[in-house]
């Protein structure tokens, strides 16, 4: 299969270009500027927006796996929706229709769970929940869902992955990596809460599985690697990994949240002591698909490869 893919040089596109690539597929990569040695193959598209000319990138295409956005930054408030609007809705959309006119059959997207909302509580969350997004990026994101799903000639499969990890993982994931290899005790050990993640070798793999595979269109599909964590557990993990001992000390969790609002950092405590769990059920059932790693396997290879200076 001849597949464009957007955002490959990012934190999942450096990874999903070569899962791509051993599984056959010849890849075309469309990069918004000028990089130094450039992969083969690859085309200059420019900013994606609304009024991004993709008739040269996609001739000959046979399918698109769609990964670049306008990404969720934490304090990132600089023009509200409407910037997140313009690159991960409407330049979705602009992408998906010439795609259709094109001749291209398949068109994976990946979203976000932010898409369900940004915690949960009785139970975890499922593809078919009603949306509840709660931010700029959130919005943006279901805003290309909806807007695809109207778009005819085109088979569409959407992923929605919460928090993505990896080596080269930035954010709390990062903070962790740091804190461990400096031997810091941190006020975790009062946190019990059940968040899941997946992994960015776990992602690739159902992303080129959607674009093959012949249930995937017309769903949206959660990924995780299925099994939550506690904010504790994943720390020990980390640490452990680099060869340090996991040094917690309790804080109460009410404690924290106020102290990080009063710092400008309430989003950031937040998602270290709410619990955000994704039922993947309907992605093993009807894709057939099992993470090839644990979780454990891939936070251990995230903070082997941050002691190794990958970070």
């Amino acid at each position: 299969m001849k597949v464009l893919v957007t955002g490959a040089s990012g934190f999942v596109g450096r990874v999903a270009v070569p899962r791509l690539v051993a599984a056959g597929h010849e890849v075309r990569v469309a990069l918004r500027g000028p990089v130094p040695d450039p992969p083969s193959g690859s085309i200059l598209v420019g900013e994606i927006g609304p009024d991004t000319e993709w008739r040269p990138a996609l001739e000959g295409m046979d399918a698109v796996l769609h990964l670049a956005a306008r990404v969720h930054v934490m304090r990132d408030r600089a023009g509200g929706d409407g910037d997140f609007m313009r690159t991960n809705a409407e330049g979705t959309l602009q992408l998906a229709h010439a795609a259709a006119q094109a001749g291209a059959t398949r068109f994976v997207f990946v979203s976000t769970i932010k898409v369900n909302g940004e915690a949960t509580a009785d139970r975890p969350f499922r593809a078919d929940d009603v949306p509840a997004p709660c931010d700029a990026y959130g919005r943006s994101k279901l805003a290309a869902e909806v807007g695809l799903r109207e778009i005819g000639g085109l088979d569409v499969a959407i992923v929605r992955p919460p928090l993505v990890h990896g080596p080269g993982a930035k954010g709390n994931l990062g903070r962790f990596c740091r804190l461990a290899r400096a031997g810091l005790p941190v006020p975790l050990a009062g946190i019990e809460n059940r968040r899941d993640l997946v992994g960015v070798e776990n992602l690739a793999d159902l992303l080129e599985r959607c674009l093959w595979h012949p249930a995937a269109p017309g769903q949206v599909y959660l990924a995780a690697d299925g099994e939550p964590l506690s904010t504790p557990q994943l720390y020990r993990v980390i640490a452990t990994a680099i060869g340090r001992v996991p040094r917690m000390f309790r804080v109460p969790v009410p404690l924290m949240r106020a102290a990080g609002r009063a710092i400008g950092l309430g989003a950031e405590i937040d998602r270290l002591t709410q619990s955000l769990e994704v039922d993947v059920g309907k992605t093993r059932d009807l894709l057939g698909w099992q993470p090839p790693r644990t979780v454990v396997e891939g936070l251990t290879g995230m903070a082997r490869a941050f002691g190794a200076g990958y970070l």
